[in-house]
């Protein structure tokens, strides 16, 4: 099986796009500097601390998964809203209106933790079997400290987000995504995949930013983890990016009609649905590339 292929980090979305389409999986090395990482981990250890283990073995009783970060880490937003990966996620899942943040997670795999089970991300979607091919998520894990196969590097078979769904694998039949603090992963939601066993004494962090298409359901409910008062605070784009938009021609507005930016954004108020003639023109379009 042959491994994931790095890039550097000045590569261009394309590439990363296309390598991403036909393995389901690509590292970018060194996208930001290592101290980036370290400052996150720093201003996020409060939320570590108070985070419980997880309730069973896929989640990890040894594994601590915070969310919120939107809300509770402003260096995070810059993470969120890095050009290249909102570049790739856009060329991922350009068949869709639009996209939008699927959840925020900081993953700290303990010692000793075991190897989570190979999955697909996109069975969150109550394992609806989506067309092979047709991407409905583009993922992100930055690595917080090095990811090694010793202290459990996520494991992915690469070119499995062509495979057909709900297949069973072992961790021998995958690889380990190694790599160094400041680098990250990409891996779309149809790849199979899953945490490694971390068999050092260390904890490995790794930090899960996740893309979906906007007309279907984040995993993470950013209105409910995003404050208003918080969300009032926001740049636009990324109040945008959290769900703060209509997800096609008719969804997501608020009562008469109203664009949901303009729950936190008044003056940028705007009435109506979306473009009809250009969803129309959208779904036609995609039809026809099949």
């Amino acid at each position: 099986m042959r491994g994931l292929e790095h890039l550097p980090a000045d590569s261009l979305a394309e590439t990363v796009s296309e390598i991403l389409k036909r393995d389901g999986a690509v590292i970018v090395d060194n996208l930001v500097e290592p101290q980036a990482m370290d400052a996150i981990v720093a201003e996020l250890q409060p939320w570590f601390d108070a985070t419980p283990f997880g309730p069973d073995s896929f989640s990890g009783r040894r594994t601590k998964r915070t969310g919120g970060l939107v809300a509770r880490s402003p260096l995070c937003r810059d993470i969120v809203m890095h050009p290249l990966v909102l570049a790739v996620s856009g060329k991922l899942l350009d068949h869709s209106h639009s996209f939008q943040l699927h959840l925020t997670q900081a993953i700290a795999i303990g010692a000793g933790e075991p190897a989570q089970t190979i999955h697909r991300d996109q069975w969150a979607f109550d394992f609806f079997p989506f067309p092979r091919g047709y991407d409905v998520q583009c993922n992100t894990l930055w690595a917080m400290t090095d990811f090694t196969e010793e202290n459990g590097a996520t494991r992915v078979i690469p070119g499995s987000n062509l495979f057909d769904d709900k297949l069973k694998f072992q961790s021998e039949d995958t690889v380990p995504a190694e790599m160094r603090k400041g680098s990250v992963l990409l891996y779309s939601g149809s790849v199979y995949h899953g945490g490694g066993a971390n068999r050092s004494t260390a904890t490995r962090i790794g930090l899960n930013i996740t893309y979906n298409v906007s007309w279907l359901r984040q995993e993470e409910n950013q209105y409910l983890s995003v404050p208003l008062e918080i969300a009032r605070t926001l740049p636009v784009e990324l109040l945008r990016l959290i769900g703060y938009q209509r997800g096609a021609y008719a969804l997501g507005y608020v009562d008469d009609l109203r664009d949901p930016i303009e729950v936190v954004r008044p003056d940028l108020k705007k009435l109506g649905l979306g473009d009809l003639q250009a969803s129309q023109a959208r779904a036609q379009n995609q039809t026809a590339a099949r």
